[in-house]
């Protein structure tokens, strides 16, 4: 049985619900990906997978939605 994981990341140009949406989506697509909250106000996300979680496919795929990881 392979063990959940999970780990938060801020994102920084969020704005707006269709923001969330947006890093949702493509987080979300990642291989192993359970689940993702966005906690819009705190400028977090949070994900959850099966198995280790690639930071650097998380950062590119919040890149893809057009914001950025914080450092």
């Amino acid at each position: 049985m392979t063990a959940t994981t999970e780990a938060t990341y801020t994102v920084t140009g969020m704005t707006c619900e269709h923001c969330a949406r947006s890093v949702t989506e493509e987080v979300a697509e990642l291989p192993d990906v359970t689940d993702v909250d966005v906690d819009l106000a705190g400028g977090r996300v949070t994900v959850r997978s099966r198995g280790e979680i690639d930071s650097g496919a998380v950062r590119a795929a919040v890149e893809e939605a057009g914001y950025q990881l914080s450092a």
